[in-house]
């Protein structure tokens, strides 16, 4: 899973840019429904609802948002009813990219999806078609300042950490087994060691490297997606060339 750090980076810095997007606090208010409506509104039983209310949190929804959510999420508020579909397909260079949604509608979403692709120089495939290339992961994201590499594997090697990553120059990334992610959360909270985006990833066995042309456009399609009401997550096994990464950060 090398390289995964490099596109991390930037994703961490789009995050920066979609934190003020309108849509933020929808699609954190899809998840945290969906969690609560699947697994029931208490959340030390539920572990993807207390996902979904950190994410909330850190991301300064306020407490009574996410109350509401979840009482959507079972039924004690009327609300709509979301139903999650994943779509596969490939990108400019020939990335393959997985959309993860939560619609009310899904002509609507699904009318919208292929849209976004076609217009950006993506195709849709069929379910499947790309999903085997990617595996679903545990990923913590733990600054560098907070501890050296020595102190976290020795804290998390029972926790479950099945790979410590630190290509980026801020950032350890903490991989795991899905189950162990709660595992990982509580040992690092148990240690006072801070971190940041804790969440359940799609991680591809390998990377395709862009440069020029097919990164500004794989970057546009991604963007464009991602900016969709109806999108939740956007995965892809993109890396870009360092000369690509240079531009996004200048």
């Amino acid at each position: 899973m090398s390289g995964h750090s490099k596109w991390a980076t930037i994703k961490r810095k789009k995050a920066a840019t979609d934190q003020k997007r309108g849509n933020l606090f929808t699609k954190l208010v899809k998840e945290i429904t969906i969690a609560a409506r699947m697994g029931g509104g208490d959340a030390t039983g539920n572990p993807r609802l207390r996902l979904a209310i950190d994410t909330a949190r850190a991301n300064s929804m306020p407490m009574e948002n996410i109350q509401r959510a979840i009482k959507k999420g079972t039924g004690e508020l009327e609300g709509a009813t979301y139903d999650e579909i994943t779509y596969e397909g490939y990108g400019p260079g020939g990335i393959a990219i997985i959309i993860e949604t939560a619609t009310d509608n899904r002509n609507r979403t699904v009318a919208d999806i292929r849209h976004i692709m076609s217009r950006n120089g993506g195709s849709l495939g069929e379910s499947g078609s790309v999903g085997w290339m990617f595996q679903r992961k545990g990923s913590i994201d733990v600054p560098k300042s907070a501890a050296s590499e020595d102190q976290l594997m020795e804290l998390l090697l029972d926790a479950g950490l099945e790979e410590l990553e630190s290509d980026d120059e801020q950032f350890y990334t903490v991989l795991t087994d899905v189950k162990d992610l709660e595992a990982a959360k509580k040992a690092l909270e148990e240690a006072g060691i801070p971190f940041e985006n804790a969440k359940m990833d799609l991680l591809p066995d390998n990377y395709i490297e862009l440069d020029g042309e097919d990164a500004l456009k794989a970057m546009k399609l991604i963007d464009a997606l991602e900016s969709n009401d109806d999108t939740q997550v956007v995965y892809s096994n993109m890396e870009i060339s360092e000369n690509a990464m240079e531009s996004f950060e200048d």
